[in-house]
């Protein structure tokens, strides 16, 4: 049975991959209210956005968040990014993934809207066969389609500074508050 309540490990263990997110200008969504927010509410359903399903395991450390990062240097971006943490704050990311719907749930995973229609997804089984690189090149190409905000999310300079460390979770204990 999942605990909604209880994030499924440390809250400080994974701050270091919230912060890979939050650093490029992503904000955390942490409650189901949040993402409805952030998704169908009128001022936010207009434009553009790139939802996260940000994850422990070992492929979203090493070619998701990396990836994400680096497409955000494009010069075309999505107007608003976002991200849910799957195991951390888990009504949220359960509300989060019904606006995926029908595909199946997936952490990690990246969904860009479109005036709140989902124009792109990228599932976990798409992350975890690529590098980096071209977790990037499949985002950029989303961003030159759908977008039009003009990029880098941070500056060059300080994105250069970012420390996008392989940080697998995979073997953090069981969070036991």
């Amino acid at each position: 049975m999942i605990t909604l309540d209880r994030p499924t490990y440390d809250p400080t263990a994974v701050l270091p991959m919230r912060q890979q997110l939050t650093d490029v200008g992503f904000t955390e969504l942490l409650t189901p209210e949040d993402v409805e927010r952030a998704v169908v509410s009128a001022e936010n359903s207009k434009g553009t956005m790139l939802l996260v399903v940000n994850s422990v395991c070992g492929c979203a450390a090493g070619s998701a968040r990396p990836g994400i990062a680096l497409a955000l240097q494009n010069n075309v971006i999505p107007d608003r990014l976002n991200t849910v943490f799957a195991g951390m704050e888990k009504a949220a990311t359960l509300r989060a993934r019904e606006f995926l719907a029908p595909h199946p749930a997936s952490s990690p995973a990246v969904a860009l809207f479109q005036d709140g229609q989902l124009v792109k997804m990228i599932h976990r089984r798409e992350i975890e066969v690529r590098t980096a690189d071209q977790v990037a090149e499949l985002l950029v190409d989303a961003f030159n389609r759908y977008c039009e905000a003009p990029g880098p999310s941070i500056p060059p300079e300080k994105f250069a500074q970012l420390d996008m460390a392989l940080l697998c979770g995979s073997t953090l204990p069981r969070y036991q508050h």
